[in-house]
């Protein structure tokens, strides 16, 4: 899964608008959604309130994780940790590129949250790559990997698997009766 797949998942995700014209129920695949009031909330997948916006169809409510003071405290909290905290949303990263990329005229301090929640993700990855190191220098077989979100387990993902399929070879190559025969990689 790369990163543009996970950003597809996040904009199935929920947030609240407030539209500026007035339409019945919508009926969706995915769930109904509406009716839509002028100035009257109502939820939608983040994939619609996008696409709203861009046609000045409506203004975007930020999510309450995020606000300056909540990122802040989460992110003292997550440098104070020495496990992961638990993350604000399970796509916050992305939450934040897209909304703040095109409704940041919508979110009251916008490039103070940018700020907040790009020194929440460079600690959680600091964090996660120190693990990573740890977990591969004692040898280990297996990992918990509590309150890490799918794109923070995606960017570590790759160097794991390589490192976990070389320790096999080698674990594979110590042990009396291996040979050569029995590498593959998985």
């Amino acid at each position: 899964m790369d990163p543009s797949e996970v950003e597809f998942l996040a904009e199935k995700e929920t947030v609240k608008i407030i539209p500026n014209f007035s339409l019945d129920k919508i009926y969706l695949i995915g769930g109904d959604l509406g009716p839509f009031n002028p100035g009257l909330p109502v939820e939608v997948p983040v994939w619609l309130a996008l696409n709203l916006k861009q046609r000045q169809k409506c203004r975007i409510v930020p999510p309450e994780w995020m606000d300056v003071e909540k990122l802040e405290e989460m992110r003292d909290l997550e440098r104070r940790e020495d496990t992961f905290t638990p993350a604000p949303c399970p796509y916050y990263m992305e939450l934040t590129k897209l909304l703040l990329n095109y409704a940041s005229d919508n979110i009251p301090k916008a490039d103070e949250i940018r700020t907040l929640v790009k020194d929440i993700w460079d600690t959680r990855i600091a964090k996660l790559r120190l693990s990573a190191d740890s977990f591969i220098s004692q040898m280990e077989a297996h990992a918990k990997l509590d309150n890490l979100t799918l794109m923070e387990i995606n960017t570590i993902r790759s160097f794991l698997l390589d490192s976990l399929n070389c320790m096999f070879k080698l674990r594979s190559n110590l042990q009396p009766g291996s040979s050569k025969a029995q590498f593959t990689d998985y």
